[in-house]
């Protein structure tokens, strides 16, 4: 027990655990909104359009129908059997739904997955930069984050020889997350095949393939899946997915993943003593999710196309280069030109953090320091919100530099 003397002590394991940034940021943000002012929220990766009609149609079908009980604990047949649709018709991947588990959103799931594999001293590779939530997940399951630099010149990711490096006998997973967060970089089919020599060196390593943003994706080459691209990986590859991205289903808490059923099982059992099944309800509205086309997506992603290059040339033009992202709807550019300014009040720039404190307390802005995602020093906006509320936020960001001495 930690050194709490009076009251409810706390476990060791959660000082290493921080709390998410982003929602820290999203908090802080909304203090300032009940105080008053005027800020415009870039920090939280949330589609802004509606869940379309047909999947809150057959929500609002399940609860006249009585669907509103306890399911399976790792979700439904109905739901399995769309999940082992999806699969076979958009990745060319055969499962069975013994295969399938559903969770509770897919960081649920992801949970799940390590604490079901990692023991003490177990190591779990990290590209950086990276979802903030997958190293405290390894922590809390009592596992090591190996977080490996994937610097703007290696465009956000690992490469065969740095995924070499960071290989020892203790490694357990590698986490891929493509197109990914917070960079919106994606992996080619060339680059996740030369990832798989390496894997196939090294048996003991397994593969959590987070897909959430697969659909969001503005290249013409599509998207890739490790499972796809080397099928003697299958069984130590967890493919991650889910409907909160693709679907604006944000708050239905739909996550699902593929994989080896021992893993599977393992998954099950612990979610049975945790949360057990994931809402009856979300999970009906996911099955209309999955089985109802995706021809609604390219409105959506033609916006989200529109609002990229917005902020893109925005941020060019004040002094923050921004790669261009293949997919997602984050930009991740670079506030290094901003370090060693000062601000009006004459306290100097040091730092991400700083530059994400003064463009909130400064022009209303809010944004996550890079560092929170394990690379520094960049900023992460979400331009999942509405375009007019983005040049405003751009405007802002640009006055703000200006104003830096």
């Amino acid at each position: 027990m930690s050194g709490v003397q009076d009251g409810i002590g706390l476990a060791e394991r959660l000082r290493a655990v921080k709390p998410s940034p982003t929602i820290a940021i999203t908090q802080l943000a909304n203090e300032l909104r009940r105080a008053g002012r005027d800020i415009v929220g870039l920090s939280q990766g949330e589609p802004d359009f509606d869940t379309p009609d047909h999947i809150r149609a057959a929500a609002k079908a399940a609860i006249d129908a009585g669907a509103t009980r306890y399911t399976d604990v790792d979700g439904t047949p109905e739901l399995k059997q769309a999940i082992v649709r999806k699969f076979q018709r958009e990745n060319g991947l055969t499962y069975e739904p013994g295969e399938i588990s559903v969770g509770t959103g897919g960081k649920q799931v992801i949970a799940n997955a390590f604490s079901a594999t990692l023991d003490a001293g177990d190591e779990v590779i990290i590209p950086a930069p990276y979802l903030v939530s997958y190293p405290d997940m390894v922590r809390l399951a009592g596992g090591t984050p190996v977080t490996v630099a994937c610097g703007e010149a290696e465009g956000f990711k690992i490469g065969p020889a740095a995924l070499e490096a960071a290989i020892t006998p203790r490694t357990r997973w590698l986490v891929l997350n493509s197109p990914g967060n917070p960079t919106g970089s994606c992996y080619s089919a060339a680059e996740l095949k030369a990832l798989a020599a390496v894997l196939l060196r090294h048996p003991q390593v397994a593969v959590l393939s987070d897909d959430i943003y697969e659909h969001v994706l503005y290249q013409s080459e599509g998207f890739a899946t490790l499972a796809a691209i080397e099928p003697r990986l299958r069984e130590r590859i967890l493919v991650c997915n889910g409907v909160s991205k693709a679907y604006a289903m944000t708050g239905w808490r739909i996550g699902y993943a593929a994989g080896p059923k021992p893993l599977i099982r393992a998954m099950a059992m612990l979610q049975s003593q945790s949360t057990t099944n994931p809402s009856s309800v979300s999970q009906a509205a996911a099955v209309a999710a999955l089985d109802g086309g995706l021809d609604f997506l390219r409105a959506r992603n033609a916006v989200f196309r529109e609002r990229r290059d917005l902020c893109v040339e925005a941020f060019e033009a004040a002094g923050l280069p921004c790669r261009v992202p293949e997919g997602a709807f984050y930009l991740f550019p670079s506030c290094a030109g901003l370090i060693g300014r000062k601000r009006p009040d004459g306290r100097a720039i040091a730092s991400d953090v700083d530059v994400a404190t003064f463009l909130l307390e400064e022009v209303g802005v809010a944004v996550v320091p890079g560092s929170a995602f394990g690379l520094a020093p960049f900023f992460r906006i979400s331009f999942a919100t509405a375009t007019e509320r983005l040049r405003t936020a751009c405007d802002r960001i640009a006055s703000a530099c200006a104003v830096l001495r």
